[in-house]
């Protein structure tokens, strides 16, 4: 949803345009509907410039926090794999340790004992090492699952914000085609909700 810019152009812009040369030209029949006449042209025109470039900057916010959660569940990825190998290369330790035990305990010799013993040893202690990569890249795994959740959800706000704000400019585009008090108060509403949503992902709530 946020990869896409932020579309504010529409029929709206047509009708600010004519509204406003109306405006100039002297028309002030429209006095006593809402904003008086080009006041009202003007503040909305103002208002919907405002929110426009509010909302350019929360579809960009959007785009970059989802391309955020794309690359860290990638990393994730990466480091799960890594571990895997490691978990692999333990339980080929851990068959060789195995194989060298039958091989300790079925010799006759002393001599061979200790051989098998001394290798015994030696892969108890990788075994040791290599659990320690494992454990190390699983938790980085984990850590780059939980930034990517963390940028998911900021793109979720950013998108409910930008979303906000397209509509709080739709409402613009009507409440100057109908010249309607309440339509003005839903546009201001709109747009406040859609800036505190915004300001809820600038804190990472």
């Amino acid at each position: 949803m946020s990869g896409a810019g932020f579309h504010v152009h529409g029929p709206h812009d047509h009708e600010l345009e004519h509204a406003q040369q109306h405006a100039a030209a002297g028309h002030g029949d429209q006095a006593h509907h809402g904003i008086a006449g080009g006041s009202m042209t003007n503040q909305i025109a103002m208002f919907t410039a405002v929110i426009a470039t509010i909302g350019a900057i929360f579809a960009y916010m959007g785009g970059a926090t989802q391309a955020n959660a794309g690359l860290y569940k990638n990393n994730a990825a990466i480091k799960k794999t890594e571990a895997s190998n490691q978990w692999n290369y333990f339980q080929s330790k851990s068959t060789k340790q195995s194989l060298a035990e039958v091989s300790r305990d079925m010799s006759p010799a002393a001599a061979d004992r200790e051989k098998y013993q001394a290798k015994i040893d030696r892969y108890e202690k990788e075994k040791k090492d290599i659990e320690a990569e494992a454990r190390k890249l699983e938790a980085q795994s984990a850590e780059w699952d939980k930034q990517s959740d963390v940028q998911m959800h900021l793109h979720h706000r950013w998108a409910q914000a930008t979303t906000a704000l397209q509509v709080s400019i739709a409402l613009a585009a009507i409440a100057l085609l109908t010249k309607k008090k309440w339509l003005e108060w839903g546009m201001v509403g709109v747009g406040v909700v859609g800036i505190g949503v915004g300001a809820l992902a600038l804190l990472h709530i």
